[in-house]
């Protein structure tokens, strides 16, 4: 290692992978706009957070979390342009207030705000 590196570290950082926590209200803030599928959550991602990135498995492990709770539900769709149907998924009526608030948690994590909800829990 030398010093040049350090500063090279800092100037163009490695990506931030999201941990389950994280991925599961980027997803709801991605579905409060409308149904989505995998591979373009993750693309949206990267395009719209070029610090970050999700990976398969965390994204699959965070709609299926979603899925069990019945926060979201999946359907098949097929999508123009494209071979196979896409499994695409929405947010049930009932949780869109919750998933709004927690949508607003990767909001203001994105931009370092500290929740105080959640800063008074610690």
């Amino acid at each position: 290692m030398k010093f040049e590196d350090i500063y090279q570290f800092f100037q163009n950082p490695p990506p931030i992978y999201l941990t389950k926590e994280q991925a599961v209200c980027y997803v709801l803030s991605i579905l409060l706009r409308g149904d989505s599928y995998g591979t373009e959550l993750i693309l949206l991602l990267e395009n719209e957070h070029p610090t970050y990135r999700l990976s398969d498995t965390v994204l699959y492990s965070a709609l299926k979390f979603l899925e069990d709770e019945e926060v979201i539900a999946g359907y098949w769709k097929k999508v123009e342009g494209r071979g196979r149907p896409r499994r695409m998924y929405q947010i049930q009526p009932e949780w869109r207030t919750r998933s709004q608030e927690l949508a607003l948690l990767w909001q203001e994590y994105t931009r370092g705000i500290v929740h105080p909800m959640i800063a008074n829990q610690h």
